[in-house]
């Protein structure tokens, strides 16, 4: 008789819980809701929303859809981000402005310094102390001002240097 109960038990579970699922299936995956192109779910086309777009562009006011020109325009910056070819000529020192970046493209350069710190050679992620080479085609960062490069001494040939940032030269 034990049996008999936990088989009418169980029975009576899943059977109240297909009822539950079968009453709130309806709401929980979005029958009853509106319909697709109805008001309360519309279906628009690209052009409309390009409209849309365009009217909030020109403030709403549904003005022309061509964009104007602004009255003063704004030269491009002459900045960070302009690379310059520099000629060094043998006993000139290029020093850096604090995050300049020098690439070394033909010569034989050496680091220059005014402190103990060096110049980080980002190609190779060490440290260049005054004096040690700079090797070409690599990346070299200054971070603080008072730091260059220069010609090898004893070199007769110019230096060709790419920089990004200000710089002076001694």
């Amino acid at each position: 008789m034990k049996t008999h109960w936990k088989v009418s038990l169980a029975a009576l579970t899943i059977g109240a819980g297909v009822w539950i699922g079968a009453a709130y299936s309806n709401t929980a995956i979005g029958a009853g809701t509106s319909q697709p192109g109805t008001t309360d779910d519309p279906v628009v086309t690209k052009s409309y929303v390009d409209q849309q777009i365009q009217q909030a562009i020109n403030g709403g006011g549904g003005g022309s859809t061509n964009p104007t020109n602004p009255t003063n325009p704004t030269p491009p910056s002459q900045g960070a981000d302009e690379v310059k070819n520099v000629t060094l000529k043998p006993g000139k020192i290029l020093i850096a402005d604090a995050g300049t970046e020098f690439i070394v493209r033909s010569g034989i350069a050496v680091i220059y310094t005014e402190v103990s710190s060096g110049v980080a050679d980002l190609t190779d992620g060490k440290d260049l102390l005054n004096g040690q080479a700079a090797p070409k085609n690599h990346l070299l960062s200054f971070p603080r001002e008072g730091r260059g490069i220069q010609v090898k001494e004893g070199q007769q040939s110019n230096l060709i240097v790419m920089v990004r940032g200000g710089y002076t030269i001694k």
